[in-house]
């Protein structure tokens, strides 16, 4: 099945799931919403793009908190 953006809340109460397949989840999610983005993409798609991210980064938190503070510390290196 392909989750996208709205699921990740879902993805994340999955108790079937051990912590590297909800991580990996969430990265194939992420890359998801870059890879949508082409040269012509709007200054505001690109924000809610990365808006979107960050709150994928902030679920990673919850559940790992080394990776998650890694990656929310270099996004808002930018």
């Amino acid at each position: 099945m392909a989750y996208s953006f709205k699921d990740i809340d879902k993805i994340l109460s999955f108790k079937s799931w051990n912590t590297k397949q909800i991580i990996s989840e969430m990265f194939k999610i992420d890359a998801d919403l870059y890879c949508n983005l082409g040269s012509e993409s709007t200054k505001s798609e690109k924000k809610e793009v990365k808006r979107k991210s960050k709150y994928i980064y902030k679920a990673i938190n919850k559940i790992d908190p080394t990776i998650g503070k890694s990656l929310l510390f270099y996004m808002d290196q930018d």
